[in-house]
């Protein structure tokens, strides 16, 4: 089995007096296809947050390649490898396809610490375009892209980070069949590039297609752990979602 890329031990995260994740654990291994599932409200946009940086954690600790990232800010734990989308893309509307992916590429990666000639940049951000499908859009403005292509620029400017973990964050919603159909087969293709990934979704197909292991969330805590197949067929699981 591979190694453990991300270790996420005893995570707690409270609001006030509500606690939306008590002492959550999972792990999550190098070149993983792995999925996050839940009903509205179990926790797992902010177990997300709690490991990509975004909210800082009450308890436990978050591990990545064996270094503990806990007190970190978002933009270095970036640095380290972990990238993510968002449900809602919010890329610069006025900027073309490619230059909301050349801002990403020159500030975000440590090989852009010293700077790098635009003409690189601008190649490299292609390349990643060509990889995602959306090289035809590279000069038109992000603003005039339909929701599919919104998610693929998003899902570019997570890759731009060159990540070695990325969190897919209900990258499908809304989508027909068929566009779901083309996310899944781009992210098959990442994780065919060693690329480790964390789903979260709530289109189930889409989940048991891609995912070799499932962890269910309930009301911040983990309930199940497993793969699909066991997933489908755990009672907890199906009480969780449709009551008793």
């Amino acid at each position: 089995m591979a190694g453990t890329l991300l270790d996420v031990q005893n995570v707690t995260k409270r609001f006030g007096g509500f606690t939306a994740l008590n002492e959550v654990n999972l792990q999550v291994h190098e070149g993983e296809r792995f999925g996050l599932i839940g009903p509205n409200g179990s926790g797992k946009t902010t177990l997300i947050n709690c490991v990509s940086g975004s909210l800082p954690n009450d308890g436990g600790r978050v591990l990545f390649q064996g270094r503990d990232i806990t007190g970190l800010p978002a933009h270095q734990r970036t640095r380290l490898g972990i990238a993510r989308t968002f449900q809602i893309p919010k890329p610069f509307p006025s900027m073309t396809v490619l230059q909301n992916l050349c801002i990403p590429l020159e500030y975000a990666a440590p090989a852009r610490s010293h700077g790098a000639p635009r003409d690189d940049v601008a190649a490299e951000a292609m390349e990643i375009l060509r990889l995602i499908g959306l090289q035809a859009k590279a000069d038109v403005p992000s603003i005039g892209l339909n929701q599919i292509e919104m998610r693929k620029l998003e899902l570019a400017r997570a890759m731009a980070a060159k990540p070695r973990l990325l969190i897919s964050d209900e990258a499908m919603a809304g989508l027909s069949s068929a566009e779901v159909d083309d996310i899944l087969a781009n992210l098959f293709a990442l994780n065919e590039r060693g690329i480790t990934i964390i789903m979260i979704e709530h289109i189930m197909r889409a989940v048991m297609r891609f995912s070799e292991r499932i962890i269910v969330l309930d009301a911040g805590e983990k309930i199940a752990e497993g793969t699909p197949d066991q997933i489908l067929h755990n009672p907890a699981v199906e009480k969780a979602y449709l009551g008793e």
